[in-house]
């Protein structure tokens, strides 16, 4: 796994977790909702700079390299 793959992959899930958390209390989605534009942002960039934008089957396969317990097992 190159660096920049492993910088995009670490910046998805951080989205993830951000966005997890967002949607945590849907009562206050609507507050913490721009609080996902700095971690949108990220990932998009990484992603780009790794040759991944559009290329979910990589990224996801990089993500489950990481973190296997999290995302699951691959079909």
């Amino acid at each position: 796994m190159r660096h920049d793959e492993v910088n995009a992959a670490q910046a998805y899930v951080r989205l993830l977790e951000a966005t997890r958390a967002v949607l945590e209390d849907p009562s206050d989605t609507p507050l913490y909702l721009p609080l996902l534009t700095s971690p949108i942002e990220e990932a998009d960039e990484a992603l780009r700079s790794a040759g991944l934008a559009g290329n979910e089957d990589r990224l996801f396969a990089l993500v489950r390299d990481l973190l296997p317990s999290q995302v699951g097992p691959e079909r």
